[in-house]
């Protein structure tokens, strides 16, 4: 297809986004509604936010649907969804049903990169890692311009991996959600950087309050904030040790801690296999709209 109108849309856990774009990127259109928690309420939610910006852009257009989860080749079912109540459900043929037309779902953490890789802080690039700091750590992988997936659909979940070059402080570490201990997750997300302080402070801030903190100056939250930096940087080193991406692209809340580019860029060639490192690290270009945009170029040109 070469249409006139694409139309992504981001189905996460509390609202439910929509845009509508033309081929080169630009925005007509763009609707949000809370995500209601109920499989058939979310297919009617969906179905009617692409009825309104089908109207607005006044074309018909291709759906891509960026989902908090993957789906089964096979079976079409949704797996490993925090949205519970999407978890087991036909989601992609029911929508198809629905709006009479393809429609093409992928998981968000990839849908981020896609979006950044396309005509955001990656543009151009041939082979992009976008990474997701937020309340949890994920990540997507984007090559030639489009995603790659793998085998087990966990293409890119380096926040489930151990956290690289542990010091014995680090060990066993925390208990992550998936069962095992010490993962990237536990250190590098949100919840993360704040139980690194409150071990070493006795004290509770949320990331915010550390960050600022940092910037007052205040000795124990540079130290967090130091911690945080060393391992962002040994993270990314194993991803590029592995990977050697052309960019990496920092998504999710806390990629907009300041100077974080910066600090981890400085750190990585402790960590990287290579006298030189030209992986290029990068902040978001679309922030919190990069999801929905790359469920939009789901449909190339």
């Amino acid at each position: 297809m070469s249409p006139s109108v694409r139309i992504g849309i981001d189905l996460g856990g509390t609202k439910i986004e929509a845009i509508a774009v033309s081929p080169t990127g630009a925005e007509i259109a763009r609707r949000r509604v809370p995500t209601p928690r109920d499989y058939v309420a979310s297919l009617d939610a969906i179905a009617d936010l692409v009825g309104e910006l089908e109207r607005a852009a006044g074309a018909a257009g291709t759906v891509g649907v960026g989902i908090p989860g993957t789906v089964v080749p096979g079976t079409g079912l949704v797996k490993n969804a925090n949205s519970t109540w999407l978890n087991g459900r036909p989601l992609g043929s029911d929508l198809e049903q629905r709006l009479g037309r393809p429609v093409r779902l992928m998981n968000d953490a990839n849908c981020f990169a896609l979006s950044e890789a396309s005509d955001g802080a990656a543009a151009g690039a041939g082979v992009v890692f976008g990474v997701i700091l937020g309340t949890g750590v994920g990540g997507g992988i984007v090559v030639n311009g489009r995603c790659v997936e793998g085998a087990n659909l966990i293409a890119g979940e380096w926040g489930y991996n151990p956290l690289p070059w542990p010091t014995a402080e680090e060990l066993p570490g925390p208990r992550c959600y998936c069962g095992k201990r010490g993962c990237v997750e536990v250190f590098l997300s949100g919840p993360g950087l704040e139980r690194d302080y409150a071990t070493h402070t006795g004290h509770t801030l949320s990331s915010v309050d550390i960050t600022s903190a940092a910037r007052a100056e205040d000795p124990h939250a540079r130290a967090a904030m130091a911690h945080y930096h060393d391992r962002l940087a040994r993270g990314l080193a194993s991803i590029i040790n592995v990977l050697d991406p052309d960019v990496i692209v920092l998504g999710g809340g806390m990629s907009n801690i300041e100077r974080l580019v910066d600090a981890t860029t400085a750190a990585l060639p402790k960590y990287v296999f290579s006298d030189t490192v030209l992986t290029r690290v990068v902040r978001h270009a679309h922030g919190d709209s990069s999801g929905v945009r790359g469920a939009a170029w789901l449909w190339p040109a």
